[in-house]
């Protein structure tokens, strides 16, 4: 009878697990860090990127970030150079406003980490006003270290989020 009984409750328990299996999506999600592909909404009827797009920004400029050393805000030559054609970019498409984002690596408390990270994204703002983009078109947000890209305690997880992004609105 005791045989039976745990027979029965292994069966149970057996059955609400399988009942309790998770099937795998035929489409899993982008990991973290990917690019989803463009949709028709983004890139019109013939497949083209359409000109002053956020998609036309990614391709036209060398990057849409830049990074900085440690607790430091200053843009250095690198930066420089990306910024350079993101201000050409903007000056060809006039009526485009973009969201720069400051981050920070982990470290840190996340008060420092905020005012570090709207120190950078006003840096790259203030460089970009400096090479004739209208500054009532550029707004700054900082994420600290809120949102990092790496999720590593390392120097070189660190050194991916400590960056400002510029971000084309639609």
């Amino acid at each position: 009878m005791a045989r039976t009984t745990t027979k029965l409750i292994l069966l149970a328990a057996l059955a609400a697990t399988t009942a309790c299996a998770h099937k795998r999506p035929k489409v899993l999600p982008p990991a973290a860090g990917d690019v989803a592909p463009p949709t028709n909404d983004q890139t019109g009827s013939a497949g083209a990127i359409e000109p002053g797009s956020p998609q036309d920004f990614q391709r036209s400029v060398m990057s849409d970030t830049i990074h900085f050393a440690l607790d430091q805000y200053d843009i250095d030559p690198q930066s420089r150079a990306i910024l350079d054609t993101q201000a050409a970019w903007l000056a060809k498409w006039p009526n485009r406003r973009i969201t720069i984002e400051g981050h920070c690596d982990e470290r840190g408390t996340r008060e420092y980490n905020l005012a570090l990270g709207d120190r950078r994204a006003n840096a790259a703002k203030n460089y970009l006003a400096a090479r004739g983009i209208d500054p009532s078109r550029i707004t700054t947000i900082s994420y600290g270290k809120e949102r990092p890209i790496a999720l590593g305690s390392d120097e070189a997880s660190w050194a991916q989020n400590r960056r400002a992004v510029t971000i084309v609105l639609q």
